[in-house]
């Protein structure tokens, strides 16, 4: 049975008290960050070929409980797996402004198939009615993180003639 959310207690290897304390900040700061974005994308690999898969997802007890589509299959290959979710605001408006800072954050761990609580659905919010026009089937797993990344970048400035253009 999931347990009920709760603050994050980042449970996973960096959070152990034998971790590093850089570490167990980097937890807590990867914790913080992807709470502010509502999707990321899980990776893994389906048939020997790695592949990305959008999710949504929430912070429940420092484990990442993802919502994916069914249809595609993709949380088989998750599912039992190792994978990596990744999450960021690299579209940020102004990755000059020090409030905007541009950020990454992945996590790696165990991924499992599980039943959400209602606290935890009502935590995800609506989903979408459809993906590629059909219709949306939720699963949910959950990511049992055993170690995580963060990387912030601070200082850099968009081209000034190039905008939000990134080819020739």
């Amino acid at each position: 049975m999931p347990s009920e959310p709760s603050e994050p207690s980042t449970p996973f290897a960096p959070s152990e008290p034998s971790a590093p304390e850089e570490a167990r900040a980097d937890a807590q700061r990867a914790i913080e960050l992807i709470g502010t974005v509502d999707y990321g994308r899980v990776a893994t690999s389906m048939r020997a070929l790695p592949f990305l898969a959008a999710a949504r997802h929430i912070v429940v007890d420092g484990r990442l409980l993802l919502r994916m589509h069914q249809g595609y299959g993709y949380h088989q290959a998750c599912s039992g797996s190792v994978v990596a979710y990744g999450a960021d605001n690299l579209h940020a408006a102004d990755p000059t402004d020090p409030a905007d800072g541009q950020w990454s954050v992945q996590f790696v761990g165990t991924c499992e198939a599980v039943e959400p609580t209602p606290r935890e659905l009502e935590l995800f919010g609506p989903a979408p009615r459809l993906v590629d026009g059909k219709p949306y089937t939720p699963v949910y797993l959950r990511v049992e993180p055993q170690f995580v990344t963060v990387h912030e970048l601070t200082g850099g400035a968009r081209h000034p003639k190039r905008g939000l253009r990134h080819f020739l």
